[in-house]
């Protein structure tokens, strides 16, 4: 049976916009990110700073939505109140997760030095991830680049699930042998005795596979080029390095 598709919601901050004076161009573009994200998503709603992003926050929650990410109403202007409404939700329902927004304040001061006035805060208020990110597109898009990396898995963990298990064998995230172009490849069919496996351990028998290609290059496989020094089992076919 398929595991229920986990729910988003998009929110948009922001007093021109909801009077309908600015068009919203933030908050269509994360509702797009969260889809591709493999959320069912929802929004993206509108409304103005102040109590009103309060509201929708708890709304959301009471609505029992996996994730509700806002954009907008999170810098140093007066009427800049996002993160305040954020901690009054999350300081009575659940607690913050700073690592969140650190990441994304990082991502976006890689080019934008500005990025670093953002004040937004995530955490988790019942089961309900919450993050807020800056207004502008640029902002949207790098807090997605950091979403992308880890709101599955966090919205895995709030909802009870295990650590994902990595190099058993099948080669999981970093625990092949990091060369200087990425991990391991996968092995070319070794010959008897050798091989090595996911774990970089020596394994008996026939060539094991090796850790997944790094994002550098792609993994060889079977001789073909593979990435940093992907190495090959004992024995026949050495797959070569690219």
């Amino acid at each position: 049976m398929n595991a229920p598709r986990r729910r988003a919601l998009a929110v948009t901050v922001s007093n021109r916009a909801s009077a309908g004076v600015y068009r919203d161009t933030g908050g269509p573009l994360l509702a797009e990110g969260l889809a591709a994200l493999g959320f069912e998503t929802d929004g993206p709603r509108v409304v103005p700073d102040g109590e009103p992003v309060e509201a929708v926050l708890r709304e959301a929650v009471a609505a029992s939505y996996d994730v509700v990410v806002t954009t907008g109403g999170t810098g140093i202007s007066p009427t800049d109140r996002t993160p305040e409404m954020t901690r009054r939700v999350l300081a009575e329902l659940g607690h913050e997760v700073p690592g969140i927004p650190e990441a994304i304040r990082a991502e976006g001061r890689a080019k934008v030095p500005t990025a670093a006035l953002s004040r937004g805060l995530a955490g988790v208020a019942g089961g309900t991830l919450i993050v807020n990110l800056p207004g502008s597109s640029g902002g949207v898009r790098d807090g997605l680049a950091v979403l992308g990396r880890l709101l599955v898995h966090a919205v895995d963990q709030i909802h009870g699930g295990d650590h994902p298990r990595t190099g058993d064998g099948t080669g999981g995230t970093g625990d092949g042998v990091t060369g200087d172009g990425g991990s391991e490849g996968a092995d070319a069919t070794g010959g008897a005795g050798g091989g090595v496996t996911g774990d970089g351990v020596t394994d008996d028998g026939t060539g094991g596979t090796g850790g997944t290609g790094g994002t550098g290059s792609t993994g060889g496989t079977d001789g073909t080029s593979g990435s940093g020094g992907g190495r090959s089992g004992g024995g026949a076919g050495h797959g070569t390095h690219g």
